[in-house]
């Protein structure tokens, strides 16, 4: 087999794709560690249900818009570069969701287990990244 030909093997291709993901997914949940006021694995360790779906919802968000990059980028760097533009408009939604509820204060409802406001929060990221996944295309 030749190096090309190596490298572009179908399991070589997928084992270094889900290593991409996995190192970026860990990254963008360092930064919406950062974004966030509390701390997500500390809250999610306490039990803080409202905090593990919002967190969940970023999770699957990010995963989801490098699903889509994957699938309509044909290098790695172009995968790598899409996907963390969308990760990037995920995160500016973040910031907008608490922009748009001047009634009260997100992170602070997430933080206090107000499971409404995290459901919202994951179905929020969720939806998005299906929008952003396709707009990636």
């Amino acid at each position: 087999m030749s190096k090309t030909g190596f490298w572009t093997h179908p399991l070589v291709e997928t084992a270094g794709y889900f290593s991409v993901v996995v190192l970026c997914l860990i990254v963008s949940m360092v930064l919406f560690e950062l974004v966030t006021k509390y701390q997500n694995w500390e809250q999610i360790k306490n039990g803080n249900v409202a905090v593990a779906m919002a967190t969940g919802g970023k999770i699957f968000g990010v995963a989801n818009i490098f699903r889509f990059s994957i699938a309509n980028h044909n290098t790695l760097p172009q995968m790598i570069g899409w996907g963390l533009y969308g990760f990037t408009l995920l995160v500016i939604a973040y910031v907008l969701f608490e922009f748009m509820t001047p009634h009260f204060k997100v992170d602070r409802e997430i933080e206090a287990d107000n499971r409404s406001v995290g459901f919202i929060s994951l179905t929020i990221s969720v939806g998005l990244s299906l929008v952003i996944g396709a707009s990636i295309s």
